[in-house]
């Protein structure tokens, strides 16, 4: 979360509040191995699909993504900012859209990119993806 927390402040927020449904994917074994590494060992590894041995599960992960949705959901009348890191937010795109967690494999986000996760006329939608 400090990558998180000092992004926030780079952005001109200086006291963000802190979640921890916004963490990092908890790894487990594979804490502090690229996906390269992991691939030299479980070929066909994907995070949403096999989940993380000791760590997260991929029903863990879309579940912290549909907590923090309802935590967001309090505050309906607001527009809010979240700085997280790349696994959780994609978990948190597709659980908005009520899409199964699998998706978040699909979607491309790289750092320091804008999203926008909103109410539209039909339901939520994702309405930018990874914009510089």
């Amino acid at each position: 979360m400090q990558r998180a927390r000092r992004t926030a402040e780079l952005a001109g927020f200086d006291e963000p509040r802190i979640t921890p449904l916004l963490q990092e994917v908890d790894y487990g074994r594979y804490e502090g191995l690229s996906s390269r590494q992991i691939h030299e060992s479980d070929p066909g590894w994907e995070v949403y699909k096999d989940g993380c041995p000791g760590g997260e599960t991929p029903e863990q992960i879309y579940k912290r993504a549909r907590e923090f949705i309802e935590l967001v959901a309090r505050h309906a009348d607001a527009r809010l900012m979240t700085f997280a890191h790349g696994h959780i937010l994609r978990a948190i795109a597709v659980a908005w859209i009520r899409a199964e967690i699998r998706v978040a494999a699909g979607l491309q986000l790289d750092v320091a990119t804008l999203n926008i996760l909103r109410d539209a006329e039909h339901g939520r939608v994702v309405a930018l993806w990874n914009a510089p």
